[in-house]
């Protein structure tokens, strides 16, 4: 019950976001009519809307966006008419012909007769507008119903952060029309009142149009707002990042895996008093393949005496679903303990687990006895997996001390400083983008770079279309750039065109010699052949905040993610 009284206070809290700014004066225009039959069904209409196109974008891929778009255009027409119909009372009259035609009889209805079903339709427009802003407790509840799939858990969680929202916004409605109704009976200003309102509906509708509700107002959003929303976010993602000793419950099964790599398929009967680490991992994590080389080292020293180590491939982004791509991986990397592909997240939500990587090690009777997630505490993960072969084996001698290991190229342990944190160039997790221009979501446009970039600011340049998960470029002489701290920069990039392509990396605008990555040569140059995480900047010697830039002759290079080491 929590997550859910969590979920609606994050609802509530939206009323204080300035994405939502531009959305209240469709709300307040129909104030100054009866709640229960103008208010409450244009709110119920909103609350509705959201939670079936949120549901359905969390499982329905990218067709929907461009369903939503599509929608959220419409919207915007239908609410820029009637906000011109508020300030023309006479063209009004005229406009609503058309609607008439088509059996809509909006404006008529909800204006002069306080319609519901007319309020009802209001509400299912404004809910298209409201949708794709909703803040960032929302994108932390779609990413749990995506991981979950569709079922009525994911879909209630929405619900009851729509229904936060109506609750405010209700709150909202019933006092501005108070403050309305005094304002009539006062300074008998109620033509006025009317046509402020429709200025406010038309500008409201400008500012989305234009993208200043996503890129300018949320300059003005309150630091309070932002630190309750953060708690709130904390909550309902339960657990943090480090070690922990487990409650001893019993492991679950690994029959929910699509395919093995390196073994036939283990099921308890399998491993019934074997010492068991799972790893859930997905192969373009940066921070999965840093820990690989003490997986491989585990795996080597400890196979012969009673331990299995299962590589659970978990995947973060669309082409790591490929098997193809994942066998290669597993060769490149050189794995060669078993790999369950886990493409339906049936291990994954067995384990209730939220995290690349994350470690469990499970003893001889099944249970889980410690858990690890994300990178460090290997001699901690060892030594326990010591104590657990030693209690499965009472004489059972394990010399030689802990395993030392050293990574290289991408899998080196990161550096012991400040680095700029994994940042996503799909627009369902982007941040920090610098570029003047607004997203257009899963639609071709130009984009340029600013003449300087913050730290931690990156930007593009070119012709690129922007998906949930990725840049793809569409015209050749496209170019990322990015102001970065750390050692390491590496890039997740793929060939949209299935073919190799060509790109030329700068640092600080030139050839970034000896401070190359594995994944380029000296002067910059490097070729996409398959879809994974490149290593493009190594830093030798002085370790500084840089401006990294990469620029593609050819079109059909995609880009995910960056991350620092």
């Amino acid at each position: 019950m929590l997550i859910f009284l969590l979920a609606y206070l994050g609802g509530v809290l939206t009323i204080l976001s300035p994405c939502v700014l531009p959305v209240l004066p469709f709300v307040f225009a129909r104030s100054e009519q009866s709640f229960r039959r103008s208010g409450l069904p244009i709110l119920f209409g909103m609350a509705a809307t959201f939670t079936v196109l949120a549901s359905l974008a969390a499982v329905g891929g990218a067709w929907l966006v461009e369903v939503n778009q599509y929608g959220r255009y419409a919207a915007m027409l239908l609410l820029l008419l009637l906000g011109m119909a508020l300030i023309f009372p006479a063209w009004s009259e005229r406009m609503m012909r058309p609607f008439v035609t088509l059996g809509g009889h909006l404006q008529q209805r909800a204006d002069r007769q306080g319609s519901v079903r007319g309020s009802l339709l209001l509400g299912v427009a404004v809910g298209f507008l409201w949708a794709p802003c909703a803040g960032p407790i929302l994108g932390l509840v779609l990413a749990g119903a995506a991981l979950n799939g569709a079922n009525w858990y994911s879909a209630s969680l929405l619900l009851a952060f729509a229904a936060g929202a109506a609750s405010s916004l209700a709150v909202a409605l019933l006092a501005s029309g108070r403050v309305i109704a005094w304002m009539k009976r006062s300074f008998g200003v109620e033509e006025w009142v009317r046509r402020a309102l429709g200025v406010a509906v038309v500008a409201g509708i400008v500012v989305i149009a234009l993208g200043w509700d996503t890129r300018f107002l949320a300059q003005f959003s309150s630091p309070s707002t932002a630190a309750t929303e953060q708690q709130l976010i904390e909550r309902l993602g339960q657990r943090k990042a480090g070690s922990e000793t487990a409650d001893a419950r019993i492991a679950p099964s690994m029959t929910g895996a699509t395919h093995w790599l390196n073994s036939p398929p283990l099921d308890d009967e399998a491993l019934r008093g074997k010492v068991v680490l799972v790893d859930f991992w997905t192969y373009s994590c940066i921070n999965c393949l840093r820990t690989l080389p003490y997986l491989r080292a585990w795996d080597e020293k400890y196979r012969s005496q009673g331990f299995v180590l299962i590589g659970v491939h978990a995947p973060e982004f669309a082409f790591e679903k490929d098997l193809k791509n994942v066998e290669q991986a597993v060769r490149d990397l050189g794995i060669v303990y078993p790999v369950a592909i886990d493409n339906d997240y049936a291990i994954w939500n067995a384990y209730e687990n939220q995290y690349w990587p994350a470690h469990y090690l499970i003893d001889a009777q099944g249970r889980i006895r410690h858990q690890h997630f994300g990178e460090g505490a290997y001699a901690e993960t060892e030594q326990m997996i010591q104590t657990l072969l030693k209690e499965a084996h009472g004489d059972l001698a394990l010399g030689g001390g802990l395993v030392q290991v050293s990574g290289a190229g991408a899998m080196a342990a990161a550096a012991a400083m400040e680095r700029s944190p994994e940042t996503y160039l799909g627009y369902a997790r982007q941040e920090n983008f610098a570029s003047p221009e607004t997203i257009r979501r899963d639609a071709a446009a130009e984009y340029t770079a600013p003449r300087k970039l913050e730290p931690d600011q990156w930007a593009l340049s070119g012709t690129w279309q922007v998906t949930r998960e990725s840049a793809v470029l569409k015209a050749r002489g496209g170019a990322i750039g990015f102001r970065f701290q750390g050692r390491d920069l590496h890039l997740v990039l793929g060939a949209n065109s299935g073919k190799p392509l060509r790109f030329k990396v700068t640092l600080d605008g030139i050839a970034p010699g000896a401070h190359r990555g594995t994944d380029i040569d000296a002067a910059g140059n490097g070729v996409i052949r398959e879809q994974r995480l490149y290593q493009l900047i190594r830093q030798s010697g002085e370790i500084r905040e840089r401006t990294f830039r990469i620029e593609f002759p050819d079109d059909g290079a995609e880009a995910f993610a960056f991350t620092f080491g």
